[in-house]
């Protein structure tokens, strides 16, 4: 199925860059969420981002309000009977999304594909909330979106070769490096390897052997990493990553997934950090 029109569930901070890179790269767009005021938020956000690269000479203010104007912006659900393609980026609870799932199927056209932007839970049972099981995938962005340059297209158990063939094509047109996940299992690539190396930053902090601005230095200049573990968790939201633990903790039925007690701690404190509301550093 030919895919000129990108419907995007939730327009939170993925779904903002998800429905800003779209329409950039010639997509149009129809972005959803439950509120008018989310909708309103998540197109200052796309215009103040597009800003800077009209002050960089990147993109001409005409350009700008070229790609805005690819966007029709809705607060129904059914609006997404239109949709090439849907690409679901609400909140990261299993149940909330596969309602989604479940209104989605019943209101998109015989053959789209339905794809969800989780980072870490199980496409094969968002899946089972279709009748189309087949045409349901993940389609992980990273933050933020319109710059990252890599997107996990992830199998559940019955995704079809097809559907990660055509996800696989749509990636390259929005400019990204597809990679393919095989396997249905928590978080993937990133997240499965990530999550490990956020919990043994924070246990070196629980145990004394070094302050969190020294991890991060160590970790950029010994591994070349662009940003460090806390801050990195802190751009991400700290408690986007509790959640994630107690997942990987749930789905692999192992302890050693378990979020540390400092991050338990931060997280039920709401500590003001820079991005999320909550973070290991204090931010002015």
């Amino acid at each position: 199925m030919a895919i000129h029109t990108i419907g995007i569930v939730g327009a939170g901070s993925m779904g903002t860059g998800i429905a800003n890179l779209a329409a950039i790269n010639g997509f149009n767009v129809i972005l959803r969420d439950i509120e008018e005021r989310f909708i309103e938020g998540a197109l200052h956000r796309m215009s103040k981002f597009m800003a800077k690269s009209v002050s960089k000479g990147k993109m001409t203010e005409e350009q700008k309000q070229a790609v805005l104007g690819r966007i029709q912006t809705t607060i129904d659900l059914e609006d997404m009977k239109d949709a090439d393609i849907v690409i679901e980026a609400v909140v990261e609870d299993l149940e909330l999304k596969k309602d989604v799932f479940s209104k989605l199927d019943a209101i998109v056209r015989e053959g789209v594909i339905l794809t969800t932007n989780t980072s870490s839970m199980s496409i094969t049972e968002i899946a089972a909330a279709t009748n189309r099981p087949e045409l349901v995938a993940g389609m992980h962005f990273f933050n933020p979106a319109q710059l990252m340059k890599l997107v996990e297209v992830v199998r559940g158990l019955n995704t079809s070769d097809e559907t990660v063939q055509e996800l696989k094509a749509l990636s390259r047109r929005l400019a990204k490096e597809p990679v393919e996940v095989k396997k249905d299992s928590p978080g993937f690539i990133v997240n499965r390897i990530m999550l490990p190396q956020f919990i043994e930053a924070i246990k070196l902090v629980e145990e004394g052997v070094a302050s969190y601005e020294d991890i991060d230095k160590a970790v950029k200049l010994g591994l070349n990493y662009p940003m460090g573990p806390f801050e990195l968790q802190d751009f991400a939201g700290v408690d986007i990553g509790y959640h994630v633990m107690e997942y990987f903790k749930e789905e692999f039925s192992n302890n050693h997934f378990a979020p540390p007690l400092l991050l338990k701690q931060l997280v039920r404190a709401g500590r003001l950090g820079k991005k999320t509301g909550a973070g290991f550093y204090d931010y002015e």
